[in-house]
C-alpha cells in the first residue's frame, strides 16, 4: 500500500505537517509532533481506524484516497513457480519402490 497523506493534504491546500496537525486537533485528534512527522513523511505500518476517520474528515476524503493499492508489489512477492517441462525442477519427486527393505525370496 502507498500512503498518500501529503498529496491528499496538498489537494486541500495543506502544505505543512504543522497545519495538518492543527486541523486534526481542531477536529478532536491530538497527535504528537513525532507521530505527525511519521505520518507526514513515511508510510505508517498501522493506523487506528478512529484516527483514520478523523484524517478523512479533515481532508474530505475516503480511506481509498489515502491508501493506494500497489498490485505490482503484491505480484513481486509471489514465489516464482518452476516448470518441470523447462528443466527447472527444484522439487523432489517420489521414487516408488526404490528403498524396499524386503529381501528377495
Amino acid at each position: 500500500m502507498q500512503w498518500n497523506l501529503r498529496m491528499r493534504a496538498a489537494q486541500t491546500g495543506i502544505w505543512k505537517s504543522t497545519e495538518m496537525r492543527r486541523r486534526l486537533a481542531e477536529a478532536g485528534l491530538e497527535i504528537s509532533a513525532g507521530k505527525m512527522s511519521a505520518l507526514w513523511t513515511g508510510t505508517p505500518t498501522s493506523i487506528r481506524l478512529d484516527d483514520l476517520d478523523v484524517i478523512c474528515t479533515v481532508l474530505s476524503c475516503t480511506p481509498a484516497d489515502l491508501l493506494l493499492c500497489e498490485p505490482e508489489k503484491v505480484a513481486a512477492r509471489r514465489p516464482q513457480q518452476t516448470s518441470i517441462a523447462s528443466g527447472n525442477s527444484n522439487t523432489l519427486s517420489p521414487q516408488l519402490g526404490r528403498h524396499t527393505s524386503i529381501p528377495p525370496a
